[in-house]
């Protein structure tokens, strides 16, 4: 258990589930997800007895023709499995309270596998070696072949019925090349730039990847050849739709196909298309770390405002990178020591304040490349990459703490909403071959997350830190003097050069994107100690930060890990699960389980540091702040063994939501403290199975749902802020009803919960939107005076202060091309990122209860009560005077104002087709509840 418990937040937890568990009332039944199939014989033996269930929204089919945009944009009609998961997958917000295990399958579909004779809706074989059967229920593919290339075939052939217009987009997305593609639109350059900058390679480069899997032979030969035969698959189904004018309308309304003529053409998919996909996915959700020079600075300003000694305690306080009261998914004392921060550390490089700048990629501009703003809204938000966003959660529990003596499972990966959807389903049986479930568009040879004969997989990103940021010394070749803009630097004694990679981009207007022609070239330089992110001086002498990161130049290593998650000969239970997981470089939590155990296991390629090193600063570029065996050449270190990686079987429960892993693990980055959003699970968890009781598939699914309409700052510093506040009379009337209304949504349960279904209204709006106006006006009256500006405004550039539903409220900025307070609006996911823990450590101890890890000086009223509780007053007063106009400003989706329009979740069109907004939810994108009865 957690080394804190808090009494207020447990007792709510179990308050929000009791009325979700004893609620008798009989509920209107939502559009149904699937239909129970009647009972066949399955394509593959199935250990799940009918208990396996997932959604996937807006829907299967992610194709459609020009004709089929236009009716939608004319008449709001859809093609066939477009968006018929929207409606089951937003019910369950309302739906959840009278939750019965019958009831499930109104929310989940049948995740069985095979697919009952009455509920084939089509067959179809692109080779005699495989057949392509699609349900009446959803439309996913059933992959059945009879040799594993024609199984794979069927894949890539699948995939390409599904999600031809995103593979290609994305595809474009990982070489920094989307622009010349979809369009020149402010965001699309912004996101191509992101990507670039995050993983830059030659053309060369990307095959190098491949061939390095080539050489290893066995499992690596055959995941190629698994590739090459999807590939094959995709190709023929592009020909096919080519010729026969059913491809995807996109590629029509951005200029690559004249609708008329059908003159032009789709570009073959190759396997360096498949490494690029990977670096994309790669990059969104499996790496770590990264923010030291952010850490720095904050350091820095502490060290300017408070002193060297009482600023570093004061730096290493709002960091909370070992935070004794974080919620961990490890809770039974076991202990992962990894980025240890030292005592004394040594190689430190803190620049020079005010001395950092953002290395310049944009060189040659012309045209529109010149404007930052355009009509057109792009096909991906511009900072998918650069603003901070949560993924994923899980729960489960164990056998031993269950209804039936079989472990439960509710989990599943939070990768955003799009229009259509990044993931796909399917299923896959063939040769070695035997899973089903979700998988990234472009890359579903295998199933990413899903379920095999008996068991059934999922993840949550981990961000361990993978990623370190060297100073590292420039120099020139000619004698000349040395400045920030040199572009040769010092690698072990010599002066070299950095190399130089360029990506050009151009664009021309088009029915899609209107933005006028333009150009420009990206440029990256690169050394063996990364990729140089931005130049300064240290010690007042030039260097550039450079960004090294472990999976670089290795994306397409974890292909192995996946290849055995699919194959029954390779996992069969958690130790064999632990060891495919091992195989993963991704900074992944990996979570199994089957009839008997549960098990987790952390992935990623964790390099080995010196002696004495800080991770969570910039590193002298010197051989002896090298990573252990560290060889430029190939991107390789030694890497700390399985052993040490967060892992464990049949602990009593575990729950995840991108938090501490266990004690010792150290957190990459700021915010990871005694307040996170994975509390919403854990609390939830721990009321089931107080006093022994036990959990089932419905209570489980209970448990996420009430947390998925949780506000974590209600919920778990709220009762700090009313604490303070009542210490003595509330005299003011606008305050004490703004207080009172706060007290009435706390004993509510604290969600953000409509009304009633489609009432498109919150039930206690007026006290959300206080606290939403309420939050950045705390952060600031509380912290920003014994802060001060300089410092403030640093820590906002490491931590952003609110992410809230909306994506609003973000208060202030540190400034500069990224800012932590960025947020995508409308993407469901939140409360990961903010100030919370701060604000609750800070108000405890103004009470006088024990924190453990406590910041290391007080901010409210500078530690006075009184003068504390005339902070929360003062801003509480100005926060409900904030006019619903003021709070929510609206956007192209919603109107000024509307405060449930401006959290609703939107399905991002990412092509033509558009889908209807639904209500806020807080949960995973694809997400499994799963309960086997039977293993082999």
């Amino acid at each position: 258990m957690r080394p804190r418990t808090r009494p207020h937040r447990l007792r709510s937890a179990a308050v929000a589930l009791a009325s979700a568990l004893f609620v008798t009332a009989s509920l209107t039944a939502p559009a149904t997800a699937g239909a129970t199939p009647s009972p066949t014989a399955a394509a593959a033996p199935d250990y799940c007895g009918g208990r396996c269930t997932d959604i996937l929204p807006p829907g299967e089919n992610g194709n459609a023709t020009l004709a089929e945009i236009l009716l939608n944009r004319m008449f709001g009609s859809r093609p066939a499995h477009t968006d018929d998961q929207l409606g089951p997958y937003a019910a369950l917000a309302s739906g959840y309270p009278g939750l019965t295990e019958a009831g499930l399958r109104s929310f989940f579909n049948d995740a069985s596998f095979g697919v009952p004779a009455d509920q084939v809706a089509s067959t179809a074989s692109p080779r005699p070696d495989v057949t392509i059967m699609r349900d009446k229920a959803t439309g996913v593919p059933h992959i059945t072949g009879t040799t594993r290339y024609g199984t794979e075939f069927g894949a890539g052939y699948a995939a390409a019925q599904d999600r031809l217009w995103v593979m290609d987009l994305f595809r474009h997305v990982g070489r920094g090349e989307l622009s010349g593609f979809a369009g020149g639109a402010a965001a699309n350059r912004q996101l191509e730039q992101s990507f670039w900058q995050a993983a830059p390679y030659t053309e060369a480069e990307l095959q190098q990847q491949i061939d390095a899997l080539a050489a290893r032979g066995g499992r690596a030969t055959q995941a190629l050849a698994d590739a090459n035969a999807y590939l094959d698959g995709i190709n023929r189904y592009v020909t096919e739709a080519y010729n026969g004018r059913t491809f995807p309308g996109e590629y029509d309304l951005t200029g690559h196909i004249d609708p008329i003529t059908n003159a032009g053409s789709i570009a073959p998919f190759k396997l360096t298309d498949l490494v690029a996909l990977a670096s994309v996915v790669g990059a969104l959700f499996g790496s770590g770390g990264g923010g030291e020079l952010a850490s720095a600075q904050v350091r820095s300003a502490a060290e300017a405002r408070y002193g060297k000694d009482a600023g570093d305690a004061v730096w290493r306080s709002l960091r909370e990178a070992d935070d004794p009261e974080a919620v961990r998914t490890l809770h039974d004392g076991q202990s992962f020591p990894y980025a240890t921060v030292p005592d004394d550390p040594r190689g430190q490089a803190l620049p020079d304040p005010g001395s950092v700048v953002p290395e310049r990629m944009i060189y040659d501009a012309t045209g529109s490349a010149n404007t930052a703003t355009t009509k057109a809204n792009g096909v991906l938000p511009g900072n998918l990459l650069t603003a901070k966003h949560g993924m994923s959660n899980a729960l489960l529990v164990s056998g031993a703490h269950t209804d039936d003596g079989h472990p439960v499972a509710v989990f599943g990966p939070q990768t955003g909403y799009f229009a259509p959807q990044l993931l796909m389903l399917e299923e896959l049986q063939g040769p070695g071959i035997s899973a089903r479930g979700a998988a990234f568009a472009g890359l579903s040879f295998y199933v990413q997350l899903g379920r095999g004969q008996d068991y059934a997989w999922s993840a949550t990103s981990a961000g361990q830190d993978i990623t370190d940021t060297y100073a590292v010394p420039l120099c020139t070749t000619d004698g000349s003097p040395v400045t920030t803009a040199a572009n040769s630097y010092l690698w072990h004694g010599s002066c070299v050069p950095f190399d130089r990679l360029e990506r050009k981009d151009a664009w021309s207007p088009t029915t899609a994107d209107s933005t006028p022609a333009g150009s420009y070239t990206l440029v990256m330089y690169r050394s063996d100690y990364g990729l140089v992110t931005a130049r300064g001086t240290v010690g007042g002498a030039p260097v550039a930060f450079t960004s090294l990161r472990s999976t670089y130049r290795h994306e397409a290593d974890s292909i192995i890990g996946f290849q055995e998650l699919n194959d029954p000969g390779a996992v069969h239970d958690a130790p064999s699960f632990q060891q495919a997981a091992q195989d993963i470089n991704y900074t992944f939590n990996w979570f199994y389980a089957d009839s008997r155990d549960i098990a987790y296991y952390n992935s990623g390629s964790n390099p080995v540091r010196a002696p004495g090193v800080d991770p969570g600063l910039p590193v002298l570029a010197q051989p002896v702040y090298e990573w252990a065996d560290f060889d430029p050449a190939t991107n390789t270190a030694r890497y700390t063994p399985p052993a040490e990686h967060p892992q464990s079987v049949n602990q009593d429960y575990y729950v995840s939501w991108n938090n501490k892993q266990a004690d010792g693990y150290t957190a990459a980055g700021f915010g990871n403290g005694s307040v996170h959003r994975a509390n919403l699970l854990d609390d939830r968890v721990r009321a089931l199975l107080q006093g022994g009781g036990k959990a089932s598939r419905v209570s489980l699914t209970q448990a996420m749902e009430s947390a998925a309409l949780a506000d974590l700052r209600a919920e778990d510093v709220l009762p700090d802020l009313i604490r303070v506040l009542r210490s003595a009379p509330v005299t003011d009337p606008a305050a004490a009803t703004a207080l009172q209304q706060l007290e009435a949504w706390l004993a509510d349960g604290a969600q953000r919960k409509e009304t009633s279904p489609g009432s498109h209204g919150y039930a206690d709006a007026t006290a959300i939107r206080v606290l939403d106006a309420w939050w950045p006006l705390l952060a600031d009256g509380v912290m920003r005076p014994g802060l001060g500006d300089q410092l403030f405004t640093a820590l906002t550039g490491a931590l952003q202060i609110n992410e809230s539903p909306s994506g609003g409220q973000t208060g202030a900025s540190a400034g500069g091309p990224v800012s932590a307070n960025e947020s995508i609006p409308h993407k469901g996911s939140a409360f990961q990122y903010g100030w919370w823990s701060y604000l609750d450590k800070d108000l405890r101890s103004v009470l006088g209860d024990p924190v453990a890890g406590p910041l290391a000086r007080p901010f409210c009223g500078g530690g006075d009560l009184t003068a504390c509780r005339n902070v929360l007053l003062t801003t509480l007063s100005q926060a409900a005077a904030r006019t619903p106009a003021q709070v929510y400003p609206g956007d192209a989706d919603c109107a000024v104002g509307d405060q449930w329009c401006a959290d609703t979740v939107i399905q991002r069109p990412l092509g033509g087709v558009t889908d209807d907004r639904t209500t806020w939810q807080n949960r995973p994108t694809y997400q499994q509840v799963v309960q086997f009865s039977a293993h082999r």
